[in-house]
């Protein structure tokens, strides 16, 4: 039997509304279909006496369908391409990978 946190991350990633399809494609693998959420939040950062602001582009992705994302793989969602920044990072249920993404 699957946890609620399972269902329900089933739940939302695959609602038209919250979940989107993207392909994702590692480095030097095969194009894949998948599901993301995506986070498009502004960042604000501290410089010194400076306040930044700055778009940011992060998404979900089920680590069902995506065991091992790294640095450097390409997703492509609504004609756009994009690339994995930095490392990415799972969820406390080891569920859903949260990356952070730089235009292709």
């Amino acid at each position: 039997m699957a946890s609620a946190f399972v269902s329900a991350m089933e739940i939302l990633f695959t609602d038209p509304n919250i979940g989107r399809e993207a392909v994702y494609t590692s480095d030097g693998g095969a194009p894949l279909l998948v599901r993301i959420v995506s986070r498009q939040a502004d960042a604000i950062s501290d410089f010194g006496d400076a306040r930044l602001w700055s778009e940011t582009t992060r998404i979900d992705l089920r680590v069902v369908e995506v065991p091992a994302p790294r640095p450097g793989d390409r997703l492509e969602m609504d004609g756009e391409a994009f690339l994995i920044q930095g490392e990415p990072v799972r969820d406390r249920e080891r569920l859903v990978w949260t990356v952070d993404l730089r235009p292709a």
